[in-house]
């Protein structure tokens, strides 16, 4: 789907899309539905009105593994825009040792210069191919004096024909390559991150890297010279111009553990406690709106959209300082996952894990087939280990099934029958025992 017709996708559509990957949850899928929506309506508008818009932060409230962070992540890869996760919890106030919260937007500036020069380095890539060629065409056949050009161009042709067949992969050629400066560790403290930044930048200017010949192979050679013209090809200002667009207008932070950084009620305030309001009093004036300097140029994160997540078993959203409860008016609780959601994520989403295990083995030659049967039997399992152990949502069917499977993965070259087929029979056989073992499954599931 291009990005244009991303940029035109209806809440409805964005949802049906998000289906494909992400079971149940509607509450959540309607809510960044709209999220997205409204980015496109707010741009529709005149340039006075547009700024006056902030967008409408979401907190998605519900246990490990029901879907939070695939929900975000997919709704950002539909939607083509920056994205980065970073857990809340990670962050330290001002002052203290630890990241500090503005780095977030420092790495999603740099995300999105790599994803818009990932999209230049696809215009450019037939001119830096074409381009490489010639280059090769020179290191094979130098210029040599008395030859004439007719000549010259005759036996180019040939080579030329050569190359582009294979035949001349292994040979030998001299090639002018960079070598990199020296290697400087800048260790910076909160706070301390734009510094090191800029220092890192300054040694790799007055350090630039040398150039030094090597004897490759031309398969090595082309990849080094295809990269260099296509850097060279590339106009980075227009890619930093255009990153940072795309941070502002489009970019998403999922703030994943959010409840990790509230102040329990009751808790004396001092000590973590006043740690965890600091990180929040920090994170203020980024979600509000304001202008952070990155090593591309400065962003302003106005209408960044930030997707805040957390299972709140120990804390509620009314624990957040009132100030950050206000710059995230939707709220959405997501459903724990039972039986007949785990049968659907076995059977119905596009990358489900019965498709990729089907396809890792199907590598081997080895047909698996997962019976009805075998994938209810899978969904019970994981309902009952849920919860007589910890609630790890989908997650569970990752280690159910690597368990389930572990035998065939390792046999599998080996095996002489062309298929299996994964019925309930053939999942108690293999997992009743530690099911039934509490202290096994501890371990194990």
């Amino acid at each position: 789907m291009k990005a244009i017709e991303q940029e035109n996708l209806t809440p409805k559509q964005i949802v049906e899309e998000l289906d494909k990957y992400v079971i149940g949850q509607k509450d959540a899928k309607k809510a960044v539905a709209v999220a997205l929506r409204n980015r496109w309506r707010r741009l529709q508008l005149d340039e006075k009105l547009r700024e006056e818009i902030s967008p409408k932060n979401i907190i998605l409230i519900g246990p490990t593994g029901v879907g939070k962070t695939e929900v975000a992540r997919r709704l950002a890869k539909l939607a083509g825009s920056p994205f980065i996760k970073v857990e809340a919890s990670k962050f330290t106030e001002v002052g203290y040792v630890g990241r500090d919260v503005e780095s977030m937007v420092r790495d999603l500036a740099e995300i999105a210069v790599g994803m818009v020069k990932h999209e230049k380095r696809e215009s450019v890539i037939e001119k830096a191919q074409q381009n490489t060629e010639e280059k090769l065409l020179d290191l094979l056949l130098p210029k040599k004096p008395g030859f004439s050009e007719e000549t010259d161009s005759g036996t180019r042709d040939k080579f030329r024909e050569k190359l582009r067949n294979g035949d001349l992969e292994e040979r030998i050629v001299e090639v002018e390559m960079s070598e990199q400066g020296p290697q400087v560790e800048i260790l910076s403290n909160a706070g301390m991150d734009d510094l090191g930044m800029n220092l890192g930048d300054m040694m790799k200017n007055m350090f630039p890297g040398s150039k030094k010949k090597r004897k490759v192979k031309i398969s090595e050679a082309r990849t080094y010279l295809e990269q260099e013209e296509v850097n060279r090809l590339i106009d980075m200002d227009d890619v930093k111009d255009e990153a940072l667009r795309r941070v502002e207008q489009t970019g998403i932070i999922f703030l994943d553990e959010i409840d990790k950084i509230c102040a329990r009620e009751g808790a004396s305030a001092k000590g973590g406690d006043i740690s965890r309001e600091g990180v929040q009093r920090d994170l203020l004036p980024i979600v509000e709106g304001s202008t952070i300097n990155t090593k591309h140029g400065m962003v302003k994160t106005n209408h960044i959209l930030f997707v805040a997540a957390g299972a709140f078993h120990m804390a509620k959203p009314s624990d957040l300082i009132p100030e950050l409860q206000g710059r995230f008016p939707i709220r959405v609780e997501l459903a724990s996952l039972e039986t007949d959601d785990f049968i659907r994520i076995l059977r119905e989403p596009e990358n489900a894990l019965t498709r990729q295990y089907t396809a890792l083995l199907g590598a081997d030659g080895l047909t698996i087939n997962f019976d009805e049967s075998g994938i209810r039997r899978i969904a019970e399992i994981a309902t009952e280990v849920n919860r007589t152990l910890e609630n790890i949502g989908a997650r569970r069917l990752h280690t159910i099934l690597e368990k389930l499977l572990e035998e065939i993965s390792f046999e599998a070259p080996d095996i002489d029958s062309d298929s299996i087929t994964i019925d309930a029979e053939y999942v108690d056989s293999h997992l009743a025992d530690i099911v039934e073992d509490r202290d096994l499954s501890k371990y194990v599931l």
